[in-house]
């Protein structure tokens, strides 16, 4: 790029009133380097007043040579309001120095150093291409999102990090921190790492306009990233910074931001709203197109439709036609064949002239027949010379029809254009409406003024009071603090002792219940003792018995002879009946001994659980009571303290509070887990009541088999010796056997009933428990 523009040719509105003051103190801080650029091309700056230049005209001004301070010049410029203003340089100018000067001059102003420039706003660079006469503005509107990336100059731009972080700023939801995360910032001059971001940014502008916006931004020239990332090319910037100032002003924060943009120079404005209307012009005159265009063009189109239409019918009967005519001229060449077949055949046999003759009367048929279809033939043709010059009249009509529809289409472009004329007056007016009422709206706050200066004195009474209070608030917070420390001791001091009290309890509750089993124990061998003496007397008299038929021993020995004396078949049975008798005898013992020992096993479970669900229900219930007695304290100790220590309190109480809730959750907690396994073991002892009830039926059913075999034995025996005493010994141990089994059964029945009771028993307690807990 050249480092001097040679030649500037200027084009702008007529000179503001101040011009020659300005240009002179502006020469002045240049430092005179702003010349003209020859003696023969100078200009006389009075003769640009306004008065001698007409409204809205734009005219060639002056010709300026610059050459160290271009920069200024074109500040200069831009700062007297000449606009719009066309600028045409041989090899165009830096735009990277031209934002450098521009923000020197802007630190120097605000510095208020010597020799600045004392007003002048945003510089406006235009060239051939749109995006550059939006690239200062835009650029300084992103400057206003305060991001934490530098964004003074292109290179720093084309990171691509400082417009991630406005966008996130205009829209957090869509530009997510996630998204955020993934722009690269330390990517150095690595144009690649500059072209992936710039990438994503655009992806997600698109994605904003499309999803959010609902705009279609296709007609508009999209930036080449590309040109961006790697030579910093300020046209594509431009586009880019386009699109994102389109996000600002359409977004949910719109207001604010175009607040912002009213703030700034008239200029300015007018810059950024026509780059805002660059990028959603085309859709919007893809809706707004003008009425009576509209309907112009939907006529022309449907008369070229029905021209086009009646074009085809015609073409189409032309084809008809043509038919016709090869149809006819064959069937006029075989007629011709056969006329001059039927001509050789009549010169043969006779003259046709002669109308007497058949050939004759058959020649003059033929004759009329061949006139007919000649006039029919010519009648076909001259009908398709006027359909053929008909389809070439409508072939001029439709050539008119699309000259007159390219008419109308510069019609439109014209109605657009005047269409965005109207719409930048239109926003102007509105922007004046707004100030109008923004400045009354000034003055009545102006005469409000005087009851909010009284509102603000007593505000600030009510501060002063507000700041006495607080002090001695928190005077007394400070004690609450202190006396909370001391609490909290005497909390964790209460809880050791707490635990200590759960441990002995746990203790003497376990101590009480192995006392419990020992007097069981005791209880059992007292009972098997009794049981013992009562077998004792049985035995003495069974003894004394046997005494007694001692002298029928005799008879019973005879008795034996005689059986063994009966038929083998009797003996057989008798004897398997006494071996069967024996074989159940063994098998009721043990299954008797395995349901015993099975059954006081789950009995000393539930003994077991019982009591440490007694003492779990005991402990919390003094837990309970504790906590009820700490709440009714803190609520004497709130009463009697006073509104002062509310909060600290409250604070203690519900700490408090949550406390013993959480303790009755976690005994809620233990309830349901001891739950199941008691209902696991009632389950149990109910499949082994269940049990023993079948053993007991099949005992019975086998006692009932054993005494009608011994009926059947007795009887037998009376059969054979009639005589023979029926009362034998081994009859009455039987007897005496079945009568111990049966108080055996009662009494494990007796004790099942008791097992029972004690389970409903410690469920009811244990729903008591868990009811008043709730409650």
């Amino acid at each position: 790029m050249s480092q001097h523009v040679d030649r500037l040719s200027l084009y702008a509105q007529p000179f503001p009133t101040g011009f020659h003051d300005h240009e002179r103190s502006l020469r002045a801080e240049a430092g005179g380097h702003l010349t003209p650029w020859s003696q023969s091309q100078r200009v006389n700056y009075s003769q640009l007043h306004p008065s001698t230049v007409e409204p809205g005209s734009s005219s060639p001004l002056c010709c300026l040579s610059i050459s160290k301070h271009r920069d200024l010049s074109l500040f200069f410029l831009f700062s007297c309001g000449l606009l719009p203003i066309s600028v045409h340089a041989r090899g165009g100018w830096l735009l990277t120095r031209g934002l450098t000067r521009y923000n020197e001059l802007k630190q120097r102003r605000t510095t208020g150093s010597p020799g600045c420039v004392r007003a002048f706003p945003v510089c406006v660079f235009r060239s051939s291409a749109v995006s550059d006469l939006h690239l200062c503005p835009c650029l300084f509107q992103l400057q206003t999102f305060n991001t934490p990336a530098p964004c003074t100059t292109t290179e720093e731009l084309t990171t691509g990090a400082a417009m991630s972080q406005a966008l996130h700023k205009i829209d957090p939801v869509w530009f997510s921190e996630s998204w955020l995360g993934r722009i690269k910032e330390d990517v150095g001059n690595n144009w690649r790492l500059k072209m992936s971001n710039l990438k994503k940014i655009l992806q997600m502008m698109v994605g904003y306009y499309n999803e959010v916006l609902s705009q279609q931004i296709q007609e508009f020239p999209l930036p080449d990233l590309t040109k961006v990332a790697e030579h910093s090319d300020p046209v594509e910037l431009g586009r880019l910074l386009q699109l994102i100032l389109g996000c600002a002003v359409k977004c949910e924060r719109k207001q604010e931001y175009i607040q912002i943009i009213m703030t700034l120079e008239e200029s300015v404005q007018h810059v950024v709203m026509t780059a805002i209307q660059e990028v959603s012009l085309p859709v919007f005159l893809a809706k707004c197109l003008c009425v009576g265009i509209c309907v112009q063009l939907k006529k022309a189109l449907e008369d070229l439709v029905d021209l086009m239409a009646e074009k085809e019918e015609l073409a189409q009967r032309c084809q008809e036609l043509d038919v016709q005519v090869t149809v006819l001229q064959e069937e006029r060449n075989s007629l011709l064949a056969e006329n001059d077949v039927l001509t050789d055949r009549a010169n043969q046999l006779d003259s046709f002239d002669d109308p007497s003759t058949p050939s004759g009367r058959k020649h003059s048929q033929l004759q009329i027949q061949l006139e007919a279809l000649q006039e029919e033939n010519f009648r076909l043709e001259a009908a398709k010379d006027d359909y053929r010059i008909h389809c070439e009249e409508l072939e001029k009509q439709l050539i008119e029809v699309q000259h007159r529809n390219d008419e109308l289409t510069g019609l439109a472009e014209e109605s657009r254009a005047l269409k965005d004329e109207l719409d930048i007056l239109r926003s102007c007016s509105d922007r004046a409406v707004k100030l109008e009422a923004s400045v009354e709206t000034y003055r009545r706050k102006l005469e409000d003024l005087g009851d909010l200066r009284r509102q603000v004195k007593l505000l600030e009474e009510k501060n002063m009071i507000y700041m006495q209070n607080t002090v001695s608030l928190e005077e007394e917070l400070r004690k609450a603090n202190a006396a909370r420390a001391q609490l909290e001791t005497y909390k964790r001091q209460v809880q050791e002792l707490h635990r200590k009290l759960s441990e002995e309890s746990r203790r003497a509750d376990n101590l009480a219940y192995e006392m419990k089993k020992f007097e069981e124990k005791h209880d059992t061998v007292l009972k098997e003792k009794e049981r013992i003496i009562i077998e004792r007397d049985s035995l003495k008299e069974t003894n004394e018995e046997l005494r007694c038929n001692q002298a029928q021993k005799d008879q019973l020995l005879q008795a034996d002879n005689d059986c063994a004396n009966c038929p083998c078949p009797f003996r057989e049975k008798f004897i398997r009946l006494q071996h069967e008798n024996k074989m159940l005898r063994v098998q009721q013992e043990g299954s008797e001994n395995e349901k015993i020992s099975e059954l006081q096993t789950l009995l000393e479970e539930a003994h077991r659980t019982r009591s440490e669900l007694d003492t779990e229900n005991r402990l919390s219930r003094e837990r309970v009571a504790e906590l009820q007695q700490q709440v009714e304290d803190l609520q004497k100790a709130l009463q009697g303290h006073g509104a002062k220590t509310d909060d600290v309190s409250v604070l203690l109480l519900r700490v408090q509070l949550n406390e013993a809730q959480d303790e009755i959750m976690k005994k809620k907690e233990l309830l349901e887990d001891l739950q199941p396994d008691n209902t696991q073991a009632s389950l149990r002892l109910d499949e082994l009541t269940a049990a023993l009830k079948k053993k007991d039926d099949d005992m019975r059913a086998m006692e009932e088999r054993y005494k009608m075999y011994l009926e059947k034995a007795r009887n037998v025996i009376r059969a054979l010796d009639p005589k023979l005493n029926p009362a034998t010994a081994e009859i009455q141990a039987l007897k005496n056997q079945l009568t111990e089994r049966d108080k055996r059964i009662l009494s494990l029945e007796r004790e099942c009933e008791q097992a029972k009771l004690r389970e409903y028993e410690e469920k009811l307690i244990v729903t008591a428990w868990y009811n008043k807990v709730s409650a």
